[in-house]
């Protein structure tokens, strides 16, 4: 359960009232020019009345983006855009989509004024034919990243385009109610279908709708119906293994949960059930618990600071009107984590209410927040000694999971927390799991921008992934920067997996470090690095920053000495 996960795969921000002049006057500047296209081509619906105030309510109830992203050259794309979020509203409809073949226009050489000659199959289509795709295709992923070090990006989302883009590829376009996870089933659907997503638009509405574009390639070009009734089937797939999921609340949260189990603890009113070995006791009475401040706040639940028992504490509730099977799921599976790990680099687990709608986690109190908040909200920076005290932390609460068979699956600054010795702990286990006895794992989780090529991909993985998510993480303790900041998360996933992508390596870095980076981001899992080796090299650093500390102070001190000994001699 990620208390701030405004990066999660899943997860969107939906746009307020436009706060930028510029923006907004744009917006308006492309509303009026997608109205009279509309209207121009007597389009029908253009001509009803009042469609001017629903074509404007539209470009409203999406982020600003969606207007400056959009192509006014399309105007017709708006209007299949408006009608898919209208039948969204209908639950028969969800998700209402729609499928077409588009062309993604190559970007031309920068030092050519050639156009790029189309391949074999775009010879046996008229250009004129295929639409562009409903945004505008932006150049390749190398070309987007230098341009944004070259120039101060703006507050808006940009668009990555993969691969060959010498051919006609398909446009599909979902909208349904906005949920969680709801992007991680969407680009499941789509791999399962073994399509590859070479551009990704996702978009939420002010009342709670979703629309995602994708363009995508995988599928033969002419067979358009066959992709249509594909994606039925696996839309109704999707649409019955969530229904089971909600309707099987006594099921065990993992098949470690079965293996594992001894004592199952159940409450009279409690659908939960953690498992238990007989000698623990870690349900608390929620009266005993008094409530402070509010310290954050997320989409599935709140966190604050309290006492129990007189002890400071912190207090992570759910949120009664977001409960269902998976979130129970998900608090059984981190209670049960939580409460069989010890370590001095790990928050401590203090107990838990599992009685519904009271349920909670109760862990030691971290006075000084997260990495996440100190690095990128408070603006701070770690000096090169504590960088590596943290990234040491880190490292052997790490290994200390490992070794008991937990891969954490979402290792980011914002689960780091900070004591008031600066000690710092690995936290929230709301998706980590016990490794599986096959020693692999499928399915998507985490956070895009510090998940591993084989978890985006749907791979099996194991606790390699946490090795890929650490490399990413060392990364940003050392430049204080958001990982892809100039990509949205979905668009650094897909540059991730496939065009290599991985953050720049500052060039001042020292030497090991730099080598330690780039054997944490090994697409390849079996060539990462364990924590063992990890903590070795890192203190090797450290001793090595040491002794260069501790000379440059002595020579320091020796200069010194020898200043105030020739003025002694010339006061004799």
């Amino acid at each position: 359960m990620v208390m701030e996960d405004n990066e999660s795969c899943g997860s969107r921000v939906v746009d307020s009232a436009p706060t930028n002049s510029r923006q907004h006057r744009k917006k308006l500047e492309v509303y009026n020019e997608v109205l009279q296209r509309l209207k121009h081509s007597n389009n029908e619906e253009a001509q009803q009345p009042g469609f001017d105030d629903d074509l404007w309510d539209h470009f409203n109830r999406l982020p600003t983006r969606y207007a400056l992203d959009v192509n006014v050259e399309s105007a017709e794309d708006v209007l299949t855009h408006k009608q898919l979020l209208h039948q969204a509203h209908d639950p028969a409809n969800r998700p209402a989509f729609d499928v077409r073949l588009v062309q993604v226009t190559p970007v031309p050489d920068g030092n050519s004024t050639d156009a790029v000659p189309f391949n074999s199959a775009i010879k046996e289509i008229s250009r004129s034919a295929l639409p562009l795709p409903a945004f505008g295709s932006s150049p390749n992923l190398e070309a987007l990243a230098l341009e944004a070090s070259k120039s101060e990006v703006q507050d808006e989302d940009v668009t990555v385009t993969c691969g060959n883009l010498l051919r006609p590829m398909h446009e599909i376009t979902f909208s349904t109610d906005d949920k969680p996870k709801l992007l991680s089933q969407l680009t499941s659907l789509l791999a399962e279908l073994g399509l590859n997503i070479q551009e990704a638009h996702v978009f939420s509405s002010v009342d709670g709708y979703s629309l995602d574009v994708f363009v995508v390639d995988g599928w033969p070009y002419e067979e358009i119906e066959q992709l249509r009734m594909a994606l039925k089937r696996e839309i109704l797939v999707m649409i019955e293994r969530n229904a089971m999921q909600k309707s099987s609340p006594s099921q065990s949260p993992s098949e470690s949960f079965r293996k594992e189990n001894k004592t199952v603890i159940k409450c009279e009113l409690d659908p939960v059930t953690i498992p238990c070995d007989g000698i623990d006791v870690w349900e608390i009475d929620h009266q005993l618990l008094k409530f402070g401040n509010k310290i954050a706040s997320g989409s599935y639940g709140d966190l604050y600071k309290g006492t129990y028992c007189s002890q400071e504490v912190a207090i992570k509730i759910l949120k009664s009107e977001r409960l269902n099977t998976e979130l129970q799921k998900e608090f059984a599976q981190e209670v049960y984590i939580m409460r069989k790990v010890r370590h001095k680099n790990v928050v401590q687990f203090i107990g838990a209410c599992t009685r519904p709608p009271n349920l909670c986690i109760v862990t030691e109190y971290m006075c000084g927040g997260s990495v996440y908040d100190y690095l990128h909200k408070q603006k701070g920076s770690f000096k090169f000694p504590t960088l590596l005290k943290v990234a040491i932390d880190v490292s052997k609460g790490m290994n200390y999971l490992h070794q008991n068979n937990i891969i954490h699956r979402d290792l980011k600054a914002a689960n780091l927390l900070m004591d008031e010795n600066e000690v710092v702990k690995v936290a929230d286990f709301g998706v980590a799991r016990v490794k599986a006895q096959t020693g692999v794992m499928t399915a998507e989780t985490g956070t895009y921008r510090w998940m591993a090529p084989e978890v985006i991909e749907h791979k099996p993985y194991d606790h390699k992934a946490d090795i890929f998510s650490f490399g990413v993480l060392l990364w940003e303790l050392m430049t204080g920067k958001l990982p892809y900041e100039y990509l949205t998360p979905l668009q650094a996933a897909i540059g991730v997996v496939q065009k290599g992508l991985r953050p720049t390596i500052p060039k001042q870095t020292h030497p090991k470090l730099a080598g330690l980076l780039e054997k944490c981001w090994q697409r390849d899992p079996t060539s990462r690095p364990d924590f063992p080796e990890i903590i070795e090299i890192l203190q090797q650093v450290a001793k090595e920053a040491a002794d260069e500390e501790d000379d440059r102070r002595k020579e320091k001190e020796k200069s010194s000495g020898g200043f105030f000994s020739v003025l002694r001699r010339g006061n004799h």
